[in-house]
């Protein structure tokens, strides 16, 4: 028996979309049809969390024999035995990758230095088992402070050849489209900090802008200081008249560069083409350039916005002080946040974190961090919800 979740037809995209970035789908298993042809059932593996976020509880858990999909050989490691020798396959059993990261026609896959010697193999395999890739990179971690991912190309595709060495800089381009409930998003990980697996984050942010409307009875301002190319203000700014006034800015020149042409797509107005310091693109789009930390200097741009979402984990208690007076505080207004943290740590974070933040929302329960996954073998990476009145 195999967990599946009931969808609708007219949301099977959009669901799979989400529980493809989070890896959630059981490999080498059919989304199929529901008897009365009205959902589809989409096959989950072990991973998919109990209890699914916000947005996807409305649908319906099924455990229900599933369809095996016999196209292609799903299992990644058939194709990876030919190429190396049984020993060294045993021998390294529990470092070969079981997880990896879908960018666009793009996959990024994290390896351990005892196993980089056979990048190449690895490269070949995924690239044998996922036909429609282009381009396999290794991840070898986030660098400074703008969070750049290094990412090495070991495996292209190129019209039906498999090119593992001296690969042509021209197959190496890392910007991608990605497709997230809907929208297109022009991303480069090589150029500024994106996720795929921050999608249920996003939707979540969704959920809570949308109770913020309902507060407010009015669209919500919404302040991203940390935006990247923007995926988290994509999904808000597709709902209709959710978003009034927005701020969307980065300290990385690249993130704003292809922010701006998300925008132009996303907005159906012109922004500009290449990076700018923060100002008023448009009456209600401030957007640009800027150090978090220094933008509540302008008397300008402070006590405007209703939502704001602070997405650099390692460094949010550190910033919030500078940034709560961006909010709007003559009306209800909302935090979104993400922390790193020790687990051992969180109870008395939370302490720290009701110390910080202005008077509660009456009736709101007091912020406190959620742990969301594993970052490393001590940290935890956790978000918090924070109701303000």
């Amino acid at each position: 028996m195999t967990r599946h979740l009931q969808v609708p037809n007219q949301d099977v995209e959009r669901v799979f979309t989400q529980l493809k970035s989070n890896n959630w789908l059981a490999n080498g298993m059919l989304i199929f049809a529901s008897e009365d042809g009205k959902n589809r059932l989409i096959p989950l593996n072990l991973d998919s969390p109990e209890s699914m976020p916000n947005n996807l509880q409305d649908f319906k858990l099924i455990n229900c024999e599933g369809k095996t999909d016999q196209r292609i050989n799903p299992d990644w490691l058939s194709h990876l035995s030919p190429l190396i020798d049984r020993e060294i396959l045993e021998r390294y059993n529990d470092l070969w990758p079981s997880s990896h990261e879908l960018i666009g026609d793009m996959m990024i896959v994290r390896l351990d230095d005892k196993i980089l010697s056979y990048a190449h193999h690895i490269a070949q395999a995924k690239l044998s088992t996922h036909p429609k890739l282009r381009l396999i990179l290794s991840d070898q971690g986030v660098l400074g402070e703008l969070r750049i991912r290094e990412l090495i190309p070991i495996g292209a595709r190129y019209n039906d050849e498999i090119i593992l060495h001296d690969i042509p800089k021209r197959l190496c381009g890392t910007k991608a489209i990605v497709r997230e409930s809907g929208r297109e998003i022009i991303c480069d990980p090589s150029k500024a900090y994106f996720s795929t697996k921050l999608q249920t984050e996003r939707q979540e942010t969704l959920f809570y802008a949308k109770e913020l409307r309902k507060i407010l009875g009015r669209p919500v301002n919404v302040c991203d200081p940390f935006c990247g190319v923007g995926p988290a203000v994509s999904s808000l700014l597709m709902e209709p008249k959710l978003v009034g006034k927005l701020l969307a800015s980065d300290l990385n020149p690249d993130a704003i560069t292809i922010l701006f042409e998300n925008l132009t797509k996303w907005d159906k107005r012109k922004y500009p083409v290449n990076s700018k310091t923060l100002d008023w693109v448009h009456s209600d789009r401030l957007v640009g350039k800027a150090d978090a930390t220094k933008i509540s200097i302008n008397n300008d741009f402070i006590n405007k916005w209703d939502l704001m979402l602070i997405n650099l984990p390692h460094k949010t208690m550190e910033l919030l002080p500078c940034l709560i007076p961006l909010l709007d505080t003559s009306t209800p207004s909302l935090i979104r946040g993400r922390v790193l943290i020790e687990e051992t740590k969180i109870e008395i974070t939370n302490t720290i974190l009701c110390t910080l933040l202005p008077k509660l929302l009456p009736g709101s329960a007091e912020p406190s961090l959620k742990i969301k996954r594993d970052y490393s073998a001590k940290l935890k990476l956790c978000s918090f919800e924070a109701w303000l009145a």
